[in-house]
């Protein structure tokens, strides 16, 4: 079974132990703590963004070409693909500079960098919950909750 350890926390959380002192305790109660591990590989420059305002490309049917607050103290615009994308949602954004993991096995990190689809600028990438290695979900943007950490 796996579960995260905020969620174990969430039940019970004995004052400044480890991760390792708990997995031990655990394991001496007799639940065997087989591996510890990161939910995700590890990525940076990734915020909680909330898309302004969306239309459609000019030169693309399934395009929109968004305008985004990601809390950099100014408005960036990001064409996306995803079928979910909407003015109000909360959503991961990688940032330009932002290195997210290999999409296969074995394969390269992704750097994000000002680009030009189909004519337009883009300032960063909206994510799926599949692009960040969260989950293979990528029927759409990673929606996030309203009480998202900024």
């Amino acid at each position: 079974m796996q579960f995260s350890e905020s969620w174990l926390r969430s039940f019970v959380n004995p004052d400044k132990i480890s991760t390792d002192a708990l997995s031990h305790s655990l394991t001496m109660a007799g639940l065997e703590v087989e591996e510890v591990g990161p939910v995700a590989p590890p990525f940076d420059k990734v915020v909680v963004a909330r898309v302004l305002s969306t239309e459609r490309h000019p030169n693309a049917d399934r395009l929109n070409v968004c305008q985004v607050d990601a809390g950099t103290g100014e408005t960036l615009q990001i064409v996306c693909g995803a079928p979910n994308v909407a003015p109000g949602v909360l959503v991961p954004c990688a940032l330009v500079g932002a290195v997210l993991p290999p999409s296969e096995s074995g394969g390269k990190s992704f750097e994000i960098k000002v680009g030009k689809l189909r004519g337009v600028d883009s300032f960063g990438m909206l994510c799926s919950a599949r692009e960040l290695k969260l989950s293979e979900d990528h029927g759409g943007l990673m929606l996030l909750p309203e009480d998202a950490a900024a």
